[in-house]
């Protein structure tokens, strides 16, 4: 998520600066207006390339951040007040950057900050989608319902990216072992037969001309397959800080053999999911979709939400414009479209989520079990090939001795 440097005008006059994540600027002016301040300036920090690696991932894990929703809706559930409910998790997360954020959140409500307006000076920690959520509980008063909702959202949300790597850790991993075991045995054990080869004067076939090309060629010029490969992990990250250059890396993920759908119904399963959550806890509509879009995590199903939006501010249907992307099957755009007519699209939505959590779960067990042996064979074939080429010439000079 981009991150803006703003200059702004607090309600007493008190001029503030400082740095917000939001999705564009817009958004980013939005929330900072929520807060209750004027925005004089706003543009977005531009990172480099080392910054961008650093700056992957959250400070806090899922598992810490659900912990902290449930324990502090039954604070406050219990009657507590705010203060003693962010000391006591301050005092007792397992999380080191939780606990100082929460601890900075503490002192600026005990100045007089609400609870989302503390919070949201640590975007780092605490996403725009919480914030919002947080800003409703507030706002009706169900703080603790709101929270409780955040954290089941969180846990299924969490569940579901986890099952999904899952499924791309066996692959990659024999990935891996395929590329390191080939490299050992044509840079080590290849080159230990060539003098013998040379020596008793047989002739190669051709399959073990080509393995020893290829050996001679990691032996001698490694350092230019490192360049390319460094090149090309590099090239690759840029691409993806492009806006065309990451819709299309989307693109590709969604049409992929196999691995597709896998990505698109758990796309699906989190966007059908945070609407949900954001519908029950009475968010406005346009807010709501703008969050998604980035929660969606992929900018082919952010562009459709986009869409849903623009069209919502015509006064057009949400389901409508989601009907000509090819990312949303029917189920999802008839289901949407019964929520808008019957005034239940949250309960919709949820039933969607529910149904796409479960197809990641079986999809996930199908691919796990599709994919085994068929790495199995790629590695078989491609060590079988290095072992026949120093097998078959070994065999001939053997022949010759007798």
């Amino acid at each position: 998520m981009p991150t803006f440097t703003y200059e702004a005008i607090e309600r007493g006059g008190k001029k503030r600066k400082g740095k917000v994540d939001s999705i564009n600027k817009a958004a980013a002016v939005s929330e900072l207006k929520q807060q209750g301040v004027y925005v004089s300036s706003i543009k977005e920090e531009k990172k480099s390339f080392l910054q961008m690696e650093v700056s992957l991932g959250s400070p806090v894990k899922s598992q810490h951040f659900i912990v902290f929703l449930r324990q502090l809706a039954t604070l406050i559930h219990a009657g507590l007040g705010i203060v003693d409910c962010v000391h006591i998790l301050s005092q007792q997360s397992e999380s080191k950057a939780l606990r100082k954020a929460l601890s900075e959140v503490e002192a600026d409500i005990q100045r007089g900050s609400q609870l989302s307006e503390a919070c949201a000076k640590h975007p780092q920690i605490f996403e725009s989608l919480f914030l919002s959520m947080l800003r409703a509980g507030e706002a009706s008063g169900n703080i603790e319902i709101v929270l409780d909702r955040m954290a089941t959202f969180y846990e299924k949300s969490h569940y579901t990216r986890e099952k999904i790597k899952s499924a791309m850790t066996y692959p990659i991993t024999m990935l891996i072992l395929a590329v390191g075991v080939t490299a050992y045995l044509l840079t080590n054990v290849v080159p230990m037969f060539v003098g013998m080869f040379s020596d008793f004067g047989a002739e190669l076939p051709a399959i073990t001309k080509t393995v020893l090309a290829i050996s001679n060629s990691l032996v001698s010029t490694w350092y230019l397959y490192m360049a390319v490969f460094i090149g090309l992990v590099v090239g690759f990250r840029l691409l993806l800080r492009s806006p065309r250059g990451r819709y299309l890396f989307d693109y590709a993920l969604l049409k992929m053999p196999i691995f597709g759908s896998l990505f698109q119904k758990g796309s699906l399963a989190r966007l059908t999911r945070t609407l949900s959550t954001l519908f029950s806890s009475s968010v406005p509509i346009l807010q709501a979709l703008t969050i998604v879009q980035d929660v969606a995590d992929n900018k082919v199903v952010g562009e459709a939400i986009a869409a849903s939006k623009e069209s919502l501010r015509q006064g057009r249907p949400l389901s409508e414009p989601l009907k000509k992307s090819w990312v949303f099957p029917p189920l999802v755009t008839h289901m949407i479209a019964i929520g808008e007519e019957t005034g239940s699209m949250d309960t919709m939505l949820e039933k969607i989520a529910d149904f796409y959590e479960a197809e990641v779960d079986n999809m996930v067990d199908r691919v796990k079990a599709l994919i085994e042996p068929i790495m199995i064979v790629v590695l078989a074939v491609i060590i079988g090939a290095i072992v026949l080429s120093i097998m078959v010439p070994m065999f001939e000079i053997f022949n010759k001795i007798r």
